[in-house]
């Protein structure tokens, strides 16, 4: 009776082990939703579409975020990149020059990046059917101070949330 808490420990560590996702390669596919936009006017709603997927290149998969509205098709034709897949980083390539740094952590894709005094906070959340896509937008002029007042008080900028995007995307 004594062996059945290790024996228990020691199954949960190999069910865990045998659990574990490899990204991006388990969770290529095509994703389907609505994307939802909200900001000071209201709210939106337009079609939206994720494809992640192999190429023939090492470390290099499709990335392309699909936007519909109003019956046409956006498509954002992006690369993602491996950097070094065992310490979770990798790129957003838009194929224009613009590279995104990412980083993969508990099944989530991270990238934060300012684009014209612009911050945008972005986060791909992966499981079995579905990811969840979000940004959050933030303009670097809306910035709030505070603290500061003393030495032992640093002064911090917090920057208020403008615009936010939610897709809950469905593996097709």
């Amino acid at each position: 009776m004594k062996g059945l808490p290790f024996l228990i420990v020691l199954l949960f560590c190999f069910s865990a082990k045998a659990q574990d996702k490899v990204f991006p390669e388990d969770y290529f596919g095509i994703y389907k939703g609505d994307l939802e936009i909200t900001n000071a006017r209201g709210k939106q709603t337009i079609g939206m579409e994720f494809h992640l997927m192999a190429t023939d290149s090492v470390d290099t998969y499709t990335y392309k975020i699909v936007y519909i509205a109003e019956g046409k098709r956006n498509d954002r034709n992006y690369t993602l990149k491996a950097i070094n897949k065992e310490k979770g980083a990798f790129a957003v390539d838009e194929n224009n020059g613009i590279l995104l740094s990412a980083k993969y952590i508990d099944n989530t894709l991270y990238s934060i990046y300012e684009v014209q005094k612009n911050l945008l906070i972005t986060t791909e959340r992966f499981y079995a059917d579905k990811m969840i896509f979000e940004i959050v937008f933030s303009g670097k002029n809306l910035e709030e101070k505070s603290g500061g007042v003393r030495e032992e008080i640093p002064e911090v900028i917090s920057y208020p949330v403008a615009v936010t995007q939610k897709a809950i995307l469905i593996k097709q």
